[in-house]
């Protein structure tokens, strides 16, 4: 399907309620049925989850507003799952990539102790005088 009909769609679908939307979603995937040519990619588990949900609360004709209310809940728990993953798969790539790299702990000349009143001085380096 090109991107303009796709937009075109989704023009149509936003300005109907989500009773109706409901109901295109039923005459699309009872097309998709007896016409597909092929065959949908499989959603991640998380999307399965969230239409399983979505398809019961419809099932128990619960209100689209309620449905809708559950769904944008559902749908942030993704963006924030999402964002955990990535950040968990950054932390892997850094550990992973970073093992055979040495890490350097001698201090820096910004972390060098400078002496407070009432410390002993250091002790004389040899060959100094």
């Amino acid at each position: 399907m090109n991107e303009f009909l796709k937009k075109r769609i989704d023009r149509k679908l936003d300005t109907l309620p989500d009773e109706r939307v409901y109901q295109i979603l039923d005459y699309i995937e009872f097309l998709e049925s007896k016409y597909a040519a092929r065959v949908n990619a499989e959603p991640g588990p998380f999307q399965k989850l969230a239409e399983t949900v979505e398809d019961t609360m419809r099932a128990g004709k619960l209100s689209a507003s309620a449905i809708r209310g559950t769904m944008d809940a559902m749908s942030a728990a993704s963006r924030v799952m999402g964002g955990l993953a990535a950040a968990g798969k950054s932390v892997v790539d850094q550990v992973a990539g970073g093992s055979d790299k040495r890490i350097d702990t001698t201090p820096s000349s910004s972390e060098t102790k400078l002496p407070e009143k009432g410390d002993a001085p250091p002790p004389a380096q040899a060959g100094s005088a």
